[in-house]
């Protein structure tokens, strides 16, 4: 009985030792074109995901699939398809936000560009309206909250 019981123990160790050894190979996985195109629609249709995909894209050094697109750098690229970058935040939402919040984040401290950017905003009557009517809203809140106390 006792050495059924150390074979078995035995056998389970090393079936635990041998699966926690198996490493997935990221290149077998995208080799298979059904598979490669699944992994690709589900980051194209989770905006968390595609955020995180354009993020890593953007950040990466390798530069080979922007000059494969006939461009010298990132900036020149996205310069030059301003509006495919419009069509994707119009599609996108959340990633059209996200961007804007880092954006804004990244030049807090940047009087210059703050200032170029609210010259932009000025300039645009319907983002002024917004902004003008968000604000209303928030004052007419207030002044609820305040009469309720």
């Amino acid at each position: 009985m006792k050495i059924t019981q150390k074979s078995t123990l035995l056998f389970a160790i090393v079936v635990l030792l041998v699966s926690c050894q198996t490493k997935t190979d990221v290149n077998k996985i995208l080799s298979n074109q059904n598979t490669k195109i699944a992994i690709m629609d589900t980051i194209a249709n989770n905006s968390n995901l595609s955020i995180e995909m354009m993020g890593i894209m953007m950040n990466n050094g390798n530069d080979k699939m922007i000059k494969m697109m006939g461009h010298e750098n990132r900036n020149t690229m996205m310069m030059q398809n301003q509006e495919i970058m419009i069509k994707m935040m119009e599609n996108n939402p959340a990633m059209m936000q996200s961007l804007m919040s880092r954006m804004l984040e990244k030049f807090k401290g940047d009087t210059l560009m703050i200032s170029a950017m609210s010259s932009i905003i000025i300039k645009n009557q319907q983002m002024m309206d917004m902004i003008l009517k968000d604000r209303n809203l928030e004052d007419i809140n207030k002044m609820k909250i305040s009469n309720i106390n």
